[in-house]
């Protein structure tokens, strides 16, 4: 194994998904590894850690496999230095510009539970703190 290939168990360390994780998300076609070693374990290059890191971050925002897919596959084929004619280049950033206007739309829905949550906090908090300070001692 050279330096460019990881193995599986350090991708899941860096990339804080679970083995199986990982695994699913090859079987779904997401992210396949770059290489197998001699002994046919899986190895993954930076490139692989990056795709899913975006995969990472989409899946708490309530993003589909499908719509994963597609935003990985624009992402690609806008990086991927081939030329492109201004409508497939309009097309491509057009889908990223949806995905992240979703994103958007679901921070701020987000923050908005977030917010609810932290008031629903602290209202237990001051009645934890009165009634500690009535109860009989």
């Amino acid at each position: 194994m050279d330096d460019k290939h990881m193995q599986i168990g350090e991708v899941a360390a860096r990339t804080e998904l679970s083995l199986r994780t990982i695994r699913h998300y090859e079987e779904t076609g997401l992210v396949l590894p770059s290489a197998r070693s001699q002994g046919g374990f899986r190895l993954y290059t930076e490139a692989d850690v990056a795709r899913l890191m975006v995969i990472r971050r989409m899946k708490p925002l309530g993003f589909s496999l499908d719509e994963m897919r597609d935003l990985l596959e624009a992402t690609e084929r806008l990086d991927s230095g081939d030329a492109l004619d201004a409508a497939e280049r309009n097309d491509l950033l057009c889908r990223v510009r949806t995905y992240e206007r979703a994103a958007s739309e679901q921070v701020d829905k987000l923050r908005v539970q977030l917010s609810r949550a932290e008031d629903f906090a602290a209202t237990l908090r001051t009645r934890l703190e009165h009634d500690a300070s009535i109860a009989p001692s």
